[in-house]
């Protein structure tokens, strides 16, 4: 029997993405349709202030690495060291292609914010 789908359930993965084989490190997220520049993907990481440390996603955990980018982290919500991220399109990003973050953006001067 399959539950019906409620919106408030947790999804994993919004629609037009996958996890497959990557060429860049193990598994990657890959576009199973085209995604605009600018698009928000949804929740990739969590910042609990009891842990040390972040809570990702499948989100956040099978996007790669990659200096030449095509998605950035941007913090959606601060409150009381809570801390939520999204991941966003900083470009169009095309079917069958791979989503990657420059995980070292932050180092660099290059931390998006809203």
């Amino acid at each position: 029997m399959q539950p019906k789908y409620n919106k408030f359930y947790y999804k994993p993965l919004p629609g037009g993405l996958e996890i497959k084989r990557s060429t860049i490190e193990g598994l990657g997220l890959f576009a199973t349709e085209n995604i605009p520049g600018e698009t928000d993907l949804g929740m990739s990481h969590i910042k609990v202030p009891i842990i040390q440390g972040y809570i990702r996603t499948a989100l956040g955990g099978f996007v790669n690495h990659a200096g030449d980018e095509n998605c950035f982290i941007l913090e959606k919500l601060d409150w009381d060291d809570y801390r939520i991220f999204h991941i966003m399109t900083s470009r169009d990003i095309y079917k069958g292609e791979e989503l990657t973050l420059n995980y070292h953006a932050d180092e660099e001067g290059g931390e998006h914010e809203e």
